[in-house]
Formats: C-alpha cells, sequence, structure tokens
C-alpha cells in the first residue's frame, strides 16, 4: 500500500514483458545445445545396442555352426536332410515365379532321386 498517492493495490498482472536480445539469444542456444546433447546421447545408446545386438547375433551364429558340426559328425542323413530342405525351398520358390523356368534338376539339388538316401554301412 502506497499512503503517498493513496494507492491500494491488491493485484498485480504483468501483460507486456520483453527481454533483452542478448538474453533471448542466450536462452535460445542453451536450448539448442541440451537437444544435441539428448542427440548425441541417443546415437550413443542406439550403437550401444547395434553393439550388443551384433554380438548377440554372433554368438547365436556360432553356436549354430556349432550344432551342425555335431548333427553332421554324429548322423551323415543330416546333409542329405538339407539338401532335400534346400531343393524345396529353391522348388518353392521357382514354383511361386511368375517367370517359366527351365533348368537342369541336378544343378538346383531338385534331382532328389538320384541322391543316395540310403545310410551308409559303416556306422
Amino acid at each position: 500500500m502506497s499512503k503517498k498517492f493513496n494507492i491500494a493495490l491488491d493485484d498485480v498482472s504483468i501483460t507486456n514483458l520483453k527481454f533483452g536480445k542478448e538474453f533471448t539469444e542466450a536462452i535460445e542456444k542453451k536450448q539448442v545445445a541440451a537437444q544435441e546433447a539428448e542427440r548425441a546421447k541417443f546415437i550413443v545408446e542406439k550403437a550401444e545396442q547395434d553393439k550388443k545386438s551384433a554380438v548377440i547375433r554372433a554368438q547365436g551364429e556360432a553356436k549354430s555352426a556349432q550344432l551342425i558340426g555335431q548333427a553332421i559328425a554324429n548322423n551323415e542323413a543330416f546333409i542329405t536332410l538339407r539338401k532335400i530342405e534346400a531343393a524345396r525351398e529353391i522348388a518353392q520358390t521357382i514354383a511361386r515365379s511368375a517367370n517359366k523356368v527351365y533348368l537342369n534338376s541336378s544343378d538346383l539339388l531338385l534331382n532328389l532321386q538320384a541322391m543316395n538316401l540310403e545310410p551308409s554301412p559303416n556306422k
């Protein structure tokens, strides 16, 4: 309460507030720097996740190769089974194609009748 001018103020509302040009630029620069820092943080986190993903994928592929090697060592029929699976995939791909394909079946592992599917007697 101002007794000098006999005015009593209950509430004040600021309707127009302007900051200096330098202060506004400093705030904008700070905001841009914060956004760039967040972006850099995201890129680092993404790179770390990609690295972990690559390591896990490589471990899975190594385990797969190990298991395939064990399966081949334990049973020679595994190779025949893989040939049959490959022939089936090739045949399905060719069957779905809109083009006409004329190939020698022995070149694409499609000649299953010529495969020796009998287990070898030495095991």
